[in-house]
């Protein structure tokens, strides 16, 4: 007798430029294995080349109204946005160098499942160009952070972090490129965990839950 097959959950990516994160994201969801499918990516910015690349990867991609303001979407705006998404009834959300701050509509409608990479270990050098910021100060570890994202700036619950040693010879550039590897690694990952249930929330803490069942 044959298991009953469990629905892979439906994941909506949000981008704005060269989505090497977003591409991750399709081609490790692309396993048989994992337990998530990428069915649309969304992109404030008509010219990025996240579109055609995941069009090349065979998912979905296309280009909404980013509204008036250049650091968010207004209300307006979110509603469609999330009228798109749930119209390919996705599950979860997932930023992927999506360069606006979601605001109540999102955080409404897809609440506790909306997920962020951020390329340093927070809550250390937050917003823009992180691992510039963290080159500059002189840190002698950085690193990359999942976490779910809630009305603050970089400052939601963390689900994974690795560690990346700086090198003394490291510039901006070479240690965020580093960083993008790792980036590229747990960001699936954290959504194949999340998919698979094994997230438990409590306050600012995610713990990780062992496998109980067979998927």
């Amino acid at each position: 007798m044959y298991a009953k097959r469990v629905r892979k959950k439906r994941l909506g990516i949000l981008a704005s430029g060269r989505g090497s994160n977003a591409v991750a994201l399709i081609k490790a969801a692309q396993k048989q294995e994992f337990p998530a499918e990428v069915v649309i990516v969304i992109s404030d910015n008509a010219e990025a080349p996240v579109l055609q690349k995941a069009e090349e990867l065979g998912v979905k991609a296309i280009h909404l109204e980013q509204g008036p303001k250049r650091t968010f979407l207004i209300p307006e705006v979110e509603a469609k946005w999330v009228e798109v998404l749930r119209e390919h009834e996705v599950d979860y959300v997932l930023l992927a160098g999506f360069m606006r701050l979601l605001k109540k509509t999102f955080l409404d409608s897809f609440q506790g499942r909306i997920l962020n990479i951020h390329p340093a270990l927070l809550p250390s050098f937050k917003g823009l160009d992180a691992q510039g910021q963290a080159w500059e100060y002189g840190v002698k570890y950085s690193g990359a952070t999942v976490h779910f994202v809630d009305d603050s700036l970089d400052g939601g619950p963390i689900i994974l972090q690795e560690v990346v040693q700086v090198a003394d010879d490291d510039t901006a550039e070479s240690l965020a490129a580093r960083i993008l590897q790792v980036e590229h690694r747990i960001y699936p990952e954290a959504i194949a965990l999340l998919a698979e249930g094994r997230l438990q929330v409590r306050g600012r803490r995610v713990k990780i839950l062992k496998e109980t069942h067979e998927r």
